[in-house]
């Protein structure tokens, strides 16, 4: 019987890891890409509150709980002025897909 549970517990886990995905792409914020459908210039500020990953042209929006804030006030570029723009930002995220939303379970900013 235990040897079962514990078959059945490592199952599970690595089922729920089969399904995460890892996608690098340019970080942009959302809301601006909403409104102007471009992401030419919606790079993410200090105050951008909803974040995207544009990914071969295809923008995913981000489900992200702060993850993304606190990975981009953690950069060694914006540790002296968070609110300085530093131009495109790249960023490999794992998570899963639900449609056009990204749940991020980890985030690499580069």
């Amino acid at each position: 019987m235990r040897r079962i549970l514990t078959f059945c517990a490592c199952l599970a886990v690595f089922g729920v890891l089969a399904f995460g995905e890892t996608l690098t792409g340019r970080l942009i914020d959302a809301s601006c890409y909403d409104q102007q459908k471009t992401a030419a210039t919606c790079d993410p500020t200090g105050s951008t509150a909803t974040f995207a990953l544009l990914v071969s042209g295809k923008a995913y929006k981000l489900d992200d709980e702060g993850k993304v804030a606190e990975a981009l006030k953690n950069r060694a570029d914006r540790s002296s002025d968070p609110d300085k723009p530093s131009g495109q930002i790249m960023a490999k995220v794992t998570g899963t897909k639900e449609g056009d939303i990204l749940k991020v379970e980890a985030i690499e900013v580069q």
